[in-house]
This record gives C-alpha cells, sequence and structure tokens, in this order.
C-alpha cells in the first residue's frame, strides 16, 4: 500500500479582526494549523514562527519510528524561536499559539497537539475529534465539574491552558501515532471554524463534498456566515492509496501556506454576502483606512449556499450555530497550572504575564479597568482594579451589565480606558433619553432605533488576539 495526501487549507480573516494571526500549512507530508495570540504584534508573529519551525519536516519522507520524536524536536526549536524572538523584540513578550500538527510517516500519522484549535477524523461516515481542547473549561468537563453543555456557554471558555509560547516553561505537547487508513478524511481547524459551526455541520459537510478544496471552502463560508469573530483556518486531507488510483489521478506535491504565515496576513475576508459579512463591511470603512479588496473564490459562495441545511442554519442563527466566543482569549498558560503548582522562576515568569493584561469590569459597583486576568489561581489574584470610573453599574442597561459580569478584554491599558469611556457615555445617553416625568412620552426619532454605539463594546474591530486566542 502506497499511502499519500490530497490536501487544501484555506484561511480568512474573519468578520471582526484586522489582521490574520492564524496560520496554515499543507504539505505531501506535513499537516499543521496554529491559531496565534497575544495582540496585534504578536499573534501573527508566534503562528509564523511555528510554521517555519516545523515546515522543514515537509521536505523528506520520515520513517514511522523517528518522526514523532523529529514532530517533538521540531516544536521544540519553535518554543526556543519565540523566546528568541521575544528577548530581542520585547513587544512580543506573551505572544503564543496554538498548535496542531500531522506529520505523515509511511502509512502512519504523527500527531502533536497544544491549546484549542482542533484535529477531526471522518472514517466511515462517523467525525471523531481526535484532539482534546487545552482549555479551563474542558478542563472542568473532565473533572465533573461541569456538564459539555455548560462548557459551550462558559464565561471562561476562552481560557487555554497550554500553547506553544515565549514563556520559559516546559508544556509538553499531546504526542500521538495513527493508522493511515485510505477513505479517511481529516481536519484541522481553529477555533474560529469549531466555536461557530456545530459537529453535525462539520460533519456533513465533510461527507457531503468529495473534492478537497470545495470542502476547505464551504467550511470557510460556514463559518462567516454563522458571524465567526474569529480568524478561521482549516485544512482538510485525504488519506489515498496510490496503487489504487487511476492513471492521472495522483494528487498535486506543492505546499500550501495560508494565513500569517503567507503573503496575505492582512488580506481581507472573504465572506460571502450576508448579514454579518455586511456589518463587518461596515466596521472595517468606519475604523480602518481604505484597502482594495481581493474578490472571493468564485465558486465559494455556491458551495456555501447549495448547501441548503447548514447554509439555511448560518443565516437564521439556529441550533448549528453555537453561541459567539469573545474576540480575544485569555492565555492563562501558568496562572491555573504553574503558579498552584509552584514551579518558582517559571511561575513567576506566567504571573509577570498575566500583569500586561487589562480588562474592563466591575470594582465596587463602578465600571472599572484591571490589570491582569479574571482569574484566581489558589490564594493568588490575578487582576487589580487600577481605574474607577464613577459610572455606577446600576445605571447601565442591562446587557451591558451582563457583558461587564464576564469582563471585556482589552488589547492595552489605552484600549481599556477607551471602552470603559464608551460605556460611560452610553450611560449618559440612556439616561438623556430616559421617558420624561410629566407624563409625556418621547418620540424616537428614526435613526435612534439604529444607534451604533449599542454594545460597542462588543463589536470594536480593534486589533485583539484570540478568543484569543487566539486565538
Amino acid at each position: 500500500m502506497n499511502i499519500a495526501l490530497r490536501y487544501a487549507a484555506r484561511s480568512d480573516v474573519g468578520l471582526v479582526r484586522s489582521n490574520n494571526q492564524d496560520s496554515g500549512y499543507a504539505g505531501p507530508h506535513l499537516l499543521v494549523v496554529a491559531d496565534g495570540m497575544g495582540g496585534h504584534a504578536g499573534g501573527d508573529v508566534a503562528s509564523s514562527i511555528a510554521i517555519a519551525a516545523l515546515a522543514p519536516l515537509d521536505g523528506e519522507s520520515h520513517g514511522p519510528d523517528d518522526a514523532l520524536a523529529e514532530l517533538e524536536r521540531s516544536i521544540d526549536h519553535a518554543r526556543q524561536d519565540l523566546v528568541d524572538r521575544s528577548v530581542t523584540d520585547p513587544e512580543l513578550v506573551g505572544m503564543g499559539t496554538t498548535v496542531t500538527a500531522i506529520l505523515r510517516a509511511g502509512n502512519k500519522l504523527a500527531m502533536a497537539h497544544l491549546g484549542d484549535s482542533r484535529a477531526y477524523l471522518l472514517r466511515d461516515g462517523e467525525l471523531t475529534q481526535v484532539t482534546t481542547d487545552h482549555t479551563f473549561v474542558q478542563h472542568l468537563v473532565d473533572t465533573g465539574r461541569i456538564s459539555p453543555d455548560e462548557a459551550e456557554t462558559h464565561p471562561q471558555r476562552n481560557v487555554v491552558m497550554r500553547v506553544l509560547g515565549d514563556f520559559d516553561i516546559d508544556l509538553t505537547p499531546d504526542m500521538s501515532v495513527r493508522e493511515a487508513k485510505p477513505g479517511d478524511r481529516w481536519l484541522l481547524c481553529s477555533d474560529g471554524l469549531s466555536g461557530f459551526v456545530s459537529p453535525e455541520t462539520i460533519a456533513q459537510t465533510l461527507a457531503d463534498t468529495p473534492d478537497v478544496d470545495e470542502c476547505a471552502d464551504h467550511l470557510l463560508q460556514l463559518a462567516l456566515r454563522a458571524g465567526s469573530t474569529d480568524n478561521v483556518t482549516v485544512v482538510v486531507a485525504d488519506i489515498l492509496d496510490l496503487d489504487v488510483l487511476p492513471d492521472g489521478a495522483a494528487p498535486g506535491t506543492g505546499a500550501q501556506i495560508v494565513g500569517s504565515a503567507a503573503i496575505d496576513r492582512d488580506a481581507p475576508t472573504s465572506a460571502a454576502d450576508g448579514p454579518a459579512a455586511r456589518a463587518a463591511a461596515l466596521m472595517a470603512s468606519a475604523n480602518a483606512p481604505a484597502a482594495t479588496e481581493e474578490p472571493a473564490a468564485d465558486d465559494a459562495p455556491e458551495a456555501a449556499e447549495g448547501e441548503a441545511t447548514p447554509g439555511d442554519v448560518a443565516e437564521e442563527g439556529e441550533g448549528d450555530v453555537r453561541p459567539g466566543r469573545a474576540p480575544r482569549r485569555w492565555i492563562t498558560v501558568v496562572a491555573i497550572l504553574l503558579v498552584v503548582a509552584g514551579l518558582g522562576v517559571a511561575g513567576w515568569a506566567g504571573y509577570r504575564w498575566t500583569q500586561t493584561q487589562y480588562y474592563v469590569g466591575v470594582a465596587d459597583g463602578q465600571v472599572a479597568v484591571f490589570r491582569g486576568i479574571p482569574e484566581n489561581a489558589g490564594p493568588v489574584t490575578l487582576s487589580t482594579p487600577i481605574e474607577l470610573t464613577g459610572t455606577r453599574v446600576a445605571d447601565l442597561p442591562g446587557y451591558v451589565v451582563d457583558r461587564l459580569e464576564t469582563t471585556i478584554p482589552a488589547e492595552s491599558l489605552e484600549d481599556a480606558r477607551a471602552r470603559a469611556e464608551r460605556l460611560v457615555a452610553e450611560a449618559a445617553e440612556e439616561s438623556t433619553d430616559a421617558p420624561a416625568t410629566d407624563g409625556t412620552t418621547q418620540t424616537p426619532t428614526e435613526g435612534a432605533t439604529e444607534t451604533p454605539e449599542a454594545g460597542a463594546p462588543d463589536v470594536t474591530p480593534a486589533p485583539t488576539d484570540g478568543a484569543g486566542s487566539g486565538a
């Protein structure tokens, strides 16, 4: 049996982000998805470094006995490259990336996994999630503290506990070896897909779309139509037996590199026309310099609309679309694990990273700017309110209060202040627009129902990681 891969890689900046921090790679021996995180200046660099460290593995065949060790060694090299880059460029300190990679070695597949990107296997029509998310909520599910359904809407569902980063600590990836079985279809993806499109829809798309390029395009459009707030990256690969393929049907062997590791890291979204895409276009035009948009692939919109059930669900927001994730993910790499474990200098390095993060929340009944992340590690509190706005939470509309209670991540202290100021302005507007007390009723103007400030803290397309990230 002569095994080969037929593959396709796609990546899109998404509907909210200003740049693409995901990276993807697909080649005859290697498949990788990396979801960078660490702010506008760091996430794209981190995922690109990971791809650069792993890509040389695609240049030669590997024996089953050494493939796993070589894959793990390359990931360790990537980690060291991240550390070295942070030393030379302090603005990148705290960057990290998920890594989910498959290295083909004959009829075996060596796999490495860190973070919350995912690997799925479609075999005989049944979809299996092969990887386990390295997230706080997955830990809660594994320990029986919450159910999988509760995890879908948990306020800390974006907290990643294990990533490849510039932290001077040992975070060993999950390593495994699996059989490469002809007829199998593999999907590697960032959480820009898996966080917004249900496993059932993913399975249907993988099963019903034979061509890997069309399948990758379709999955990408499903995520965008679902309103994904994150970068979206997918790698689809079929396992083939070359001995039974007809003449001329052998797969190509050229590498496909997408996302921030490619030259199109700042390319605009290729989202098909729809409510979410139109909203993203309006936000982009209002908050960014004008740019020439590259046309979407001609067949991508038709692919998304041709699948009636997934397309309808994505447009109407019914059961197949998961709850949206926050635009940025808290990377609690050591906050939950290492401080509790008492790992000395490594734990301190992780704590120091948390103190470079900011968010908006509630303190003393007021809107407040916090330094840190909204978590505790045993007796250690990882956040501190540093500025009180004087605006009472009781004066804010209920939906804003709900958002504050789950916290509003920010890119920097200045960004946190700006988000808090918008909340203060919104509170003042709510007070001004309140019904008169003399028995008269104010008649709203036609445009008042379309005020863009409502929910502004959630949709401002400031450069963010992630979700997250994201990440």
